[in-house]
Order: structure tokens, then C-alpha cells, then sequence
């Protein structure tokens, strides 16, 4: 451990809700808690969350605008470059010890300029796969790794570690901390109360899916497996907390398959816990992850999961202990899956008992701090 307080920067690229997010917001809490000296900051704010995000942290977040509104590109690039600036002044005035980094943009971004200003420690993370990331930027991504402009790429699971390998990342240049969180806590939510505002019924059995209503989270297939469910058990409802630009589409996939009584989309929320609390089992269709922090805090939870077989994931499940793996877009097998869960309660909730032993074991927000403190202080000079 280290005898004086760090100060550290955390950077995101979007305040938006997701994973990514909430784990640099998690370990800024952590270690503002463990008295260093924190700053979060992200390049811009997705969905207008500022103001709701900063309130209580008890540490600045920063909103540097490096994306704003513009009728064409051009109107975008002085924003751009203006924000790019604006690290570039708050690196070289704070005199951060740290800085992490939580996207390959951040990564590709920042680092270059935090290298530059002479920033000592430089942390570069990986989440998994990217959609739609052009080989060209890994390579990029890659060589400034291996060239020392990050002092290391962290990696949040196994399987992402290979995907950097594959990326081109050195294996000398990696480091894997997996994702970790803080308990769900579920004592004092009112079950029955929350069921009534999510459409279940107090005998009904509950399916409860999180995530972005995006192509990576495979939620149609969750859909398209209720109808199987249904025919043994009428009584299945599925709820899908998230919202995203494929909402309309499952909107019109739920109504064409009569599911309306079933399927509840049930919007976005700052925490899931209650829903979580008043859930039966935890689905994730995901076509890829890294490692889900949804998944971590359905566990967390006390909820057996059902599951793709994706990286990430596989690393977490123990098929049979905890949860059941399938594999991805295969709408039968992951109803097949659900139905053994279901018609088993006793398994049911011998698997929800061993989520939990396993997270807390495992996958706690301690043991990951303690890790990035860990590797922070081996890359600090002496």
C-alpha cells in the first residue's frame, strides 16, 4: 500500500448507462472512499446525466464536451479539438499520478495526450468485443500499447485477454483484473410492490433480462423463446430492463407474437435492484460481452442465470452449479434452458444460492480495486 494519496483520473468516453460506466464510477467511489484524491471525467454526456450522475459522489465529474451538437462534421470539429484542449490543460494542472481509461476511444484518445503531459501511470482497459471497430484502429490500439504510450492494457476477464492477443496487444503489455462489484442489497425491497409495477403477478414466474436495447444484447431471441416457454408455463412473464434504438423493433416483435401480456419492456433505470429483487431467474441472450456487470449483480442478487456461452460469461457460470449456458441466437435451446430452471424449484434456488457464494467470492469491488491499486503502485516512480 501506499503511504500518500494518489490522484487519479478516471475517463469514460460517454455518460451513458452501461457497464463500462458504472465501473468507472464504482472504482472512483472506491478510491475517493480510501482516501485518494479522485476526478472522473467523460468526453461527453450521451444522455443528459451531469448533473443527476455528479450529486452526492462527493468527487468532481467532469463533462469535457469533446462531442457536441452540430448540423455537419465541420460544425463538430472545433468542439472536438476544443475538448481534446480542455484535457489537455486539466492533465497538466491537476499533475495526476494515474490516469484510466475505459473505452479503446478513451484509450486511443486520451492516453497519447496524458503520455504527453507527463502523466506517470496510464491505464488502459478492455471490455470486449466492440462492435463495428474497424481492424485498422486495433491495430492502432495495439501498437500504442505496445509502444509504451499505455503503461499497461488491463484486460476484465480471460477471454478478453485473448481477444487483445488477437488484436495484436504484446501478452507482457496485459494485465486481468476481472470486473468486480458492490452486493446488490435486496432485504428492504417490497417484492410484491414492485411485481404490481412491473405487470407480474404474485404467482407468476419471473424472467428478468437487463441490458441495452441494442444488437450485442440479443433480446429478440429472448422474445422469440417466450412462446415455447409459455405452452408449459402460462404464467412466465419476461421483463427487460434497458432501453436502446431497437426498442421499436421488439415493440413490433412482441405485439406479433401476441406476447403483450407477456413481455414488459420495462425502460431504463438508474439501479435494478428491485427488479432483481423480485425476479425469479436472470437471462442473458447476449450475442457477445466482456464481463457483464448485469450479470454480476443478478448474482449477486441470489438469481440462477440462463446464459449465452459467450466470453466473458463462461468464465463466471458454472454450467449446472449456478446457471445454464446456451448457445448464441439459439432461441430453443434458451428456452429449453428456462423450462429446466422453472420446473425445478428446488434447483432453482440452489443455483441462486451458489450465484451468489460465487460473486462474493469472486467478484467484489475490493478485490478489483485492490488490483488496479496494486498495478497503479508497481508503475509509479519511485
Amino acid at each position: 500500500m501506499t503511504t500518500k494519496p494518489l490522484s487519479i483520473l478516471f475517463l469514460g468516453s460517454q455518460m451513458a448507462t452501461g457497464g463500462a460506466q458504472k465501473v468507472l464510477l464504482d472504482q472512483a467511489s472506491w478510491f475517493h472512499a480510501h482516501g485518494h484524491k479522485v476526478t472522473a471525467a467523460f468526453f461527453y454526456d450521451k444522455e443528459g446525466l451531469h448533473q443527476k450522475w455528479g450529486a452526492g459522489l462527493g468527487f468532481p465529474l467532469l463533462d469535457l464536451k469533446v462531442v457536441r451538437a452540430g448540423k455537419n462534421v465541420f460544425e463538430k470539429i472545433p468542439g472536438f479539438i476544443g475538448g481534446l484542449f480542455g484535457l489537455w490543460k486539466l492533465l497538466r494542472c491537476e499533475r495526476f499520478d494515474v490516469i484510466e481509461t475505459f473505452t479503446h476511444d478513451s484509450n486511443m484518445l486520451a492516453l497519447p495526450i496524458a503520455w504527453l503531459a507527463g502523466v506517470p501511470v496510464r491505464i488502459a482497459t478492455h471490455h470486449g468485443i466492440i462492435d463495428g471497430f474497424p481492424r485498422w484502429r486495433e491495430k492502432i490500439h495495439a501498437w500504442m500499447v505496445n509502444r509504451g504510450i499505455a503503461n499497461v492494457l488491463v484486460a476484465v476477464s480471460a477471454r478478453t485477454h485473448q481477444q487483445a492477443l488477437r488484436e495484436g496487444v504484446r501478452d507482457g503489455r496485459i494485465v486481468v483484473i476481472l470486473n468486480g462489484i458492490s452486493p446488490v442489497s435486496v432485504e428492504t425491497v417490497g417484492r410484491l410492490e414492485v411485481r404490481k409495477e412491473a405487470g407480474v403477478g404474485v404467482d407468476d414466474l419471473f424472467l428478468l433480462s437487463v441490458g441495452r436495447l441494442v444488437y450485442q444484447k440479443a433480446h429478440e431471441v429472448l422474445v422469440a423463446a417466450m412462446p415455447a416457454v409459455l405452452k408449459k408455463f402460462p404464467n412466465a412473464k419476461a421483463g427487460i430492463c434497458g432501453d436502446g434504438v431497437l426498442r421499436p423493433e421488439l415493440e413490433v416483435q412482441i405485439q406479433s407474437l401476441g406476447l403483450s401480456d407477456s413481455v414488459k419492456l420495462l425502460g431504463r433505470w438508474d439501479s435494478v435492484a428491485k427488479f432483481l429483487a423480485s425476479a425469479d431467474v436472470f437471462v442473458l441472450p447476449s450475442r457477445w460481452e466482456g464481463l457483464p456487470i448485469a450479470l454480476l449483480e443478478a448474482m449477486s442478487a441470489g438469481l440462477p442465470v440462463v446464459a449465452t456461452n459467450v466470453e466473458g460469461v463462461d468464465e463466471v457460470i458454472l454450467e449446472g452449479e449456478n446457471g445454464l449456458l446456451v448457445p448464441v441466437e439459439n432461441t430453443g435451446a434458451l428456452a429449453d434452458a428456462i423450462l429446466q430452471l422453472l420446473a425445478d424449484p428446488q434447483r432453482l434456488r440452489r443455483m441462486g444460492a451458489a450465484a451468489k457464494a460465487r460473486v462474493l467470492e469472486l467478484y467484489t469491488a475490493d478485490r478489483m480495486c485492490g488490483q488496479y491499486l496494486a498495478v497503479m503502485l508497481k508503475r509509479l516512480p519511485q
